[in-house]
C-alpha cells in the first residue's frame, strides 16, 4: 500500500491561508476560492483532503461550516475536518456538513470522555490530532503547551477507540525544513494508523515518510510546499507510489 498524499486547506475568514507554526499574525493568503482549490486537488489525483477551520481552532467553535459544506459537496474524495471541535454538537455539525472524518485536537487532551463517546457514536470517523512541541502535546490552536508526552497521549487515544492519528511537529509546520522522522517513527508505537504533518519541503521528504508505511504511517499532509510550488501534487503522489513499488 502506498502512502496517501493528503493536500491541506486551512480556512480563515472564508479564505484559503497558511500560517507559520500556527501563529495567527504570520498568515499568507493563497486563495479566496477554497472550493476551487479543493476541486483542483481532486482533479490532480488527491484521494483525501485535509481541512482545518483556523477560526474554529482559535475561537473553540466551528467558524466556516458553510464553506466546509460547499467543499464536501463539490468533491467526491473523503474530507477530514479539524479546528475548534470540542463538543459532541460540533462533531455532529461537521459530519452533517459532509465530512468523512472529524479531527479532535484540544479535546483529545482535555476531554477524553468526549473522545470515547464520539468513537462509540461514530466508529472509524474520529481522528485524534496530536500536535507536539519538543515531544509535548500543545493545545488551543498551539498557543498552550501541556506536560503530556505526545506518545502517551496517542496510546490513550487508541485505548479510547481512535484508529487514526494526525501527528504534527509544530517546529516544522510551515517552515519547509523537512519532517521530523524520528518523532514520527516514535509515534507509530501507539498502535494507530499515523498521518504525518508538518515540514515537508521536497519529494525526498515524502519518500522518507513513505518508508515508514510498514510501521503504520498511512498518509502525509502537505500544505505550504504545494502552495509555494516546491512540487506538484501528481509528483508527490508518484513519489509515494514509487516507494511502494520498490518495497
Amino acid at each position: 500500500m502506498s502512502l496517501k498524499v493528503i493536500p491541506a486547506i486551512d480556512l480563515r475568514g472564508g479564505r484559503c491561508v497558511r500560517l507559520i507554526q500556527g501563529q495567527s499574525h504570520r498568515e499568507t493568503v493563497y486563495s479566496r476560492e477554497p472550493v476551487e482549490v479543493a476541486k483542483g486537488f481532486e482533479e490532480a489525483g488527491a484521494e483525501r483532503l485535509h481541512v482545518v477551520d483556523l477560526d474554529g481552532a482559535f475561537s473553540g467553535r466551528p467558524g466556516n461550516l458553510e464553506i466546509i459544506r460547499a467543499i464536501t459537496s463539490a468533491v467526491a474524495m473523503p474530507v477530514e475536518v479539524g479546528g475548534g471541535i470540542r463538543d459532541m454538537e460540533a462533531i455532529d455539525r461537521i459530519l452533517d456538513a459532509g465530512a468523512a472524518y472529524v479531527i479532535l485536537g484540544t479535546a483529545a487532551c482535555e476531554n477524553p470522555r468526549l473522545v470515547e463517546e464520539a468513537c462509540r457514536r461514530y466508529p472509524g470517523k474520529i481522528i485524534a490530532g496530536i500536535d507536539a512541541r519538543d515531544g509535548r502535546a500543545a493545545v488551543r490552536g498551539w498557543v498552550a503547551d501541556t506536560e503530556m508526552d505526545a506518545l502517551d497521549l496517542a496510546r490513550r487515544m487508541v485505548d479510547l477507540g481512535v484508529e487514526q492519528i494526525i501527528f504534527t511537529d509544530i517546529a516544522r509546520d510551515g517552515m519547509l525544513t523537512g519532517p521530523n522522522i524520528p518523532a514520527l517513527e516514535r509515534m507509530t508505537g501507539a498502535g494507530a494508523k499515523i498521518i504525518a504533518s508538518g515540514g515537508v519541503a521536497a519529494l525526498e521528504d515524502i519518500q522518507a515518510i513513505a518508508e515508514l508505511t510498514e510501521l503504520g504511517v498511512m498518509g502525509v499532509i502537505i500544505g505550504k510546499a504545494l502552495y509555494s510550488g516546491r512540487f506538484t501534487l501528481p509528483a508527490a503522489i508518484e513519489a509515494a507510489r514509487a516507494v511502494a513499488r520498490s518495497s
